[in-house]
Formats: structure tokens, sequence, C-alpha cells
């Protein structure tokens, strides 16, 4: 049996404008890195924190989305009291809209699994994660555990029951991410929300996620952009992102084919093709972020990166 396995899980962007809650898929480079380890002593109550952003999250098993997952996993098991140790390599910013608790909870999980001997597939191992979603932000939402886990594109057709879909998204295309110096709760971005929209508005809305879905599918990019305009969260949210207006507009009138909110913010990606600098979008919205008193951190990623992967194992004849 494996006595310890540390696992990489990457940030993510959900929502995608239109797919409000039903789409995300995964970002290269950025994400939080967790190690489950068989423990001599009794289980603990605390997981073990480093990494830049340790002291933003609490240390409690149970209230943080990596030991809240793994503790959902073990309890489907029926291994409640297998005495494990986490450890959570925090790289994400808490508050970000990159999925920063979902990387937590899908390396975790991810882990766990290998530790145990890989009883669950990659895409089982989902509904656990979203566990470590609810301790989190109080909403089990499966837009970033998802494709932290699978990597590449995702839909979430139905959460009752849950029912999950890759999407193989045509090479061309690029993700530039934002990520401006403040923090947005997502219990605060949910806040703001309206409760109730005009069924003229969820038509729309409709139509717009069914074509965003098409262009991607079929390469048209133009309809990818046409498509990306969220008529439900991004209204009510850019009032949580100061900049956010002028940095969507630099990024179109430098070449980005869309530009959104990144989850609940306050990141904003944008999308490009391949005949357009990612590092010019990226510039010129850090810019526009700057203009608004904020400084920020760049990503740019394919649009198909990968998911969760093990970093190493160490193996010993515990059984």
């Amino acid at each position: 049996m494996k006595k310890s396995v540390t696992v990489f899980a990457p940030a993510t962007v959900a929502n995608i404008s239109c797919g409000f809650d039903i789409m995300g898929f995964a970002l290269k480079g950025a994400g939080d890195v967790v190690t489950v380890s068989v423990s001599d002593g009794p289980a603990g109550d605390e997981i073990i924190l480093k990494g830049r952003y340790a002291g933003s999250v609490p240390a409690g098993r149970s209230r943080n989305s990596a030991g809240a997952s793994a503790d959902a996993m073990l309890a489907a098991l029926g291994r409640k009291e297998m005495n494990i140790q986490i450890t959570l390599e925090k790289n994400l910013p808490v508050g970000s809209g990159m999925g920063s608790s979902a990387a937590g909870a899908a390396a975790s999980v991810y882990a766990l699994n290998s530790l145990l001997g890989s009883p669950f597939d990659t895409k089982e191992l989902i509904p656990f994660a979203m566990e470590g979603e609810r301790a989190a932000c109080g909403t089990a939402h499966a837009d970033n555990v998802a494709p932290s886990l699978l990597g590449g594109f995702v839909l979430i057709r139905s959460y009752d029951p849950l029912d999950i879909i890759t999407v193989k998204i045509p090479e061309g295309i690029q993700c530039v991410v934002i990520h401006p110096h403040i923090e947005v709760k997502t219990s605060d971005a949910r806040r703001v929300l309206r409760k109730d929209f005009p069924l003229s508005t969820v038509t729309r809305q409709s139509a717009n996620t069914a074509a965003l879905m098409t262009g991607l599918l079929t390469g048209d990019f133009d309809l990818v952009g046409r498509s990306m305009n969220d008529l439900l969260a991004e209204p009510r949210r850019t009032q949580l992102i100061p900049g956010f207006h002028s940095a969507k507009k630099a990024a179109l009138e430098a070449g980005a084919i869309g530009c959104g909110i990144s989850g609940s913010g306050p990141s904003v990606f944008a999308l490009c093709t391949g005949n357009v600098s990612s590092e010019a979008v990226g510039s010129a919205m850090q810019k526009a972020f700057l203009a608004a008193g904020l400084s920020s951190d760049l990503i740019i990623s394919p649009l198909m990166a990968p998911g969760a992967s093990l970093i190493n194992a160490e193996i010993n004849d515990i059984q």
C-alpha cells in the first residue's frame, strides 16, 4: 500500500460568461498541492498548511475543502476512522475566482484515492470534492472541481442526478486570466445575484449558452465571442470588481474574442485565438486594472489543460 501520495490540482475558470454553475475549464501551471499520508497516530482534527496563502484557509479538517472532501470519501468507504494526515500547500489566493477551494478539494480526493489503491475512477471523485466546496463556501457546485479533477473543458448537464460531460475543444484558442489583488468571497458574489429573472432573459441566456457550446465544438470563434454575453451574474457582480469594464474593453480592443468574470470574481478571463497575442491582451487588461488602482497577476493557458496529477508516491508494506 502507498504510505504517502502527493498530487497537484489546477486552478480553473468557471461559468464562461453565460454558463453559470454549469461550465468550467482547467488552467495550466497554477494550482494547489496536497499530500495525504498514512498516520502512525490518531486521525487529527487539523490539516498541515503550507504555501503562500496558508494563512487564508482554516486548518480544521471539517472547514477546509481538502479535509472535508477527504472525510466525505472515507465516510463513503466506511473508513471514517482511518488515520491519515493531510498537508495542503496553498498556492492559490482565496476569493480569487480561480477555484481555490476546488483545487484543494480535487487534489485531496485524488491523492486519497491513489493512497487507497484507486477504489474510484476520477469522475467518481467529483461528488466528494463537491462536499469540500460545500464546507468552504456553502454550496456544493461542480463547475470548478470537475475540470480541476478531469482537466480540459467540462459541462455539468445536471446536478440531480449528477451528469458531467467532458468536451473536446479544437486547438487554436488560449485563455488569459488576470487576477486583480482584491478578494471577492463566493458567498458575497452569490448574495448580490437576483433570485428570479424574466422568462425573456432566461431564453436569451439559454440561446447564448447553446451557441457558445456550438462555437467551441465547431471552432467558430466568432460565434463564441458573440455568445459570451452573461445576462444573469455579470451585471450584478461587476460592482464587486473595480476596473472590470475598462479591463473588458481593453481585452476586446486588443483582439480577444470574448471576456468575462472568472467564476465569482474578481479574476477576469479573456479568450484569444492563435492570430492574437495573448500577452498583448493580458498587458492591456493589467494596465486597465492598474488605472483603477489595482495591481494584478497574469496567467496564460491553453483551453485544454491537464487536470489533477500525481507528483509522487511513497510505497511501503502497510496493509
